[in-house]
Parts: structure tokens; C-alpha cells; sequence
């Protein structure tokens, strides 16, 4: 398993600055968020793109993935969504998901993670589902076409929540590019036991976020070691089916003190790794 941290943490600094910290703190990946005020793809000519690179390259930290989740751009979290009711918004969801595929082949990184559909806000669960498909799927020929996996990230309260419902919808689109971004976090706030959980879907996972969750479950982000998560059975299901890909942590409730928490996360998950 390889270890990173992700920028959406640092929200209070440029990207580059992100960059150098995430690296000197130790982490051998770092995850970019595609969006403002780091990597939203309007903002990143071409010029910036090959400057990135050869900051990553100079401090020989590899991208663990593009985090193509929030749309702060023009909107906020969740919005707009894959789902809305307003095609011009849904339209808008996929252009940038479509920036974002191009901006990772040129930054070199291999996936991208997506919010898994967003709020039902009333919507059909079904009607939602076929949504979420059908823009999926005008995005798809891109991403096989620049050799990026997409990936569902199941979020609690989200059309997607749940490991057998992200396995479920994987299996109704059926494509080559469309894979899993197994947030353990997010599976242990609805209920689920992450280690079981990852062994369940491990063959669909193509990266993970790694979080701590309260006794609570409550969907807050914790630095690893602070809530009730057993990191040991959850590295033992790493290892159990030796997985070799990217684990990201994500804690961008840290904004105000992202340094000190990917200090934190690191040593804390030295024990393990």
C-alpha cells in the first residue's frame, strides 16, 4: 500500500504550497483537489501543468488521484450534482468532469473520484440511478479514451451509500473505466465494518480514503487515531489481499491546521504500514 495525503486539506494555501508540505511531511503521494483555490481545470493552463510537474517530479511525490468530488467553482459541495433536476446543471457536472479527465491524463494521474450521484432531495431512488448512469456514460468514452478511471465514492446521505450499492451500480454500468473509491470512513458512518467491508469490494477499489470516524458515526473527518475506528483489521484486510494501490487521507476539516494533522495522520499510521 502507498501512502498520501490529500491538498483538500489545505484550502488555505496555493496548491504548490500544498504540494511542498504534503511532501515534507513525509507522504510518498499526494491527492489534488480539482477545484478552487487548488486545481480547478479552468485555472490550470498548460503552462501550470508542466510547472506542477516538475515541482512533483523535483520532490519526488507521485498523484495518487484527482478528487473531482466538490464543485466550490460554482457551486458548493454536492452541487450542483449528477442528479439534479435541471439538465443545464446536470450539464454542468459533466463538462467538469470531462476538464477534469483531460487535466489528470496531462498531470499523468491515473483516477479520479466522484460524488456518487448526490441528494435524492425527493427524486425516485430509481429515476436518480438512471441519472447518474446516463452522465456516466457521456463521460466514460473520455476517460477510456485518455486511459483515467472514474470512481464511485459511496458517501452517507448521497444516492450512493453503502458497499453493496456502489458494487451494485458498478455492475449495472459495466465499464472498464468505472471503478470504486472505497472511503472506509465513509462506510464505517452507515453502519458498516470498513475492514469487512474492503474485503467485500476490494476486487472494484482502485484507491482509498483513509479518515477516522467518531464512536458516534457521525460523518465528521478525523485524523486516524482519534475515533473509533480498528485500524488494525483494516490494514490486516490491506494485507490480507495485498493491496498495493493508493490510500489517500483526506481530512479537509483541517483547514486551519492541515500541516499539523498530515504530521499527525503519518506518524500515527507508520504502526501500521
Amino acid at each position: 500500500m502507498k501512502l498520501a495525503f490529500s491538498t483538500n486539506a489545505f484550502k488555505k494555501t496555493s496548491l504548490e504550497e500544498a504540494v511542498n508540505s504534503i511532501a515534507a511531511a513525509g507522504y510518498g503521494g499526494v491527492e489534488i483537489m480539482a477545484d478552487v483555490p487548488h486545481a480547478y481545470p479552468p485555472h490550470m493552463p498548460d503552462t501550470r501543468i508542466a510547472e506542477l510537474r516538475r515541482q512533483l517530479d523535483s520532490l519526488k511525490l507521485r498523484i495518487s488521484n484527482i478528487n473531482a468530488f466538490t464543485f466550490f467553482a460554482i457551486g458548493d459541495t454536492l452541487h450542483p450534482s449528477w442528479i439534479e433536476m435541471d439538465p443545464a446543471l446536470r450539464e454542468q457536472r459533466i463538462r467538469h468532469t470531462e476538464n477534469c479527465i483531460r487535466m489528470a491524463a496531462a498531470l499523468g494521474a491515473k483516477t479520479i473520484s466522484l460524488e456518487p450521484g448526490g441528494p435524492l432531495a425527493g427524486m425516485a431512488r430509481e429515476d436518480a440511478l438512471n441519472l447518474y448512469h446516463n452522465g456516466l456514460m457521456r463521460v466514460l468514452p473520455t476517460a477510456q479514451q485518455f486511459n483515467v478511471v472514474l470512481m464511485v465514492e459511496p458517501e452517507p446521505k448521497l444516492l450512493i451509500e453503502t458497499t453493496d450499492q456502489c458494487v451494485e451500480f458498478l455492475q449495472r454500468v459495466n465499464h472498464p473505466n468505472l471503478r470504486m473509491n472505497c472511503d472506509l470512513g465513509h462506510l464505517f458512518c452507515v453502519g458498516e465494518n470498513p475492514a469487512e467491508s474492503f474485503l467485500k469490494c476490494h476486487r472494484w477499489v482502485s484507491h482509498v480514503h483513509l479518515e477516522d470516524i467518531a464512536s458516534s458515526r457521525v460523518h465528521q473527518h478525523l485524523i486516524p487515531g482519534r475515533g473509533a475506528m480498528d485500524w488494525a483489521s483494516i490494514f490486516a484486510a490491506f494485507k490480507q489481499v495485498d493491496y498495493k494501490l493508493w490510500a489517500t487521507v483526506e481530512l479537509y476539516p483541517y483547514e486551519t491546521t492541515a500541516r499539523e494533522a498530515a504530521d499527525e495522520a503519518f506518524a500515527f499510521l507508520q504502526q501500521f504500514i
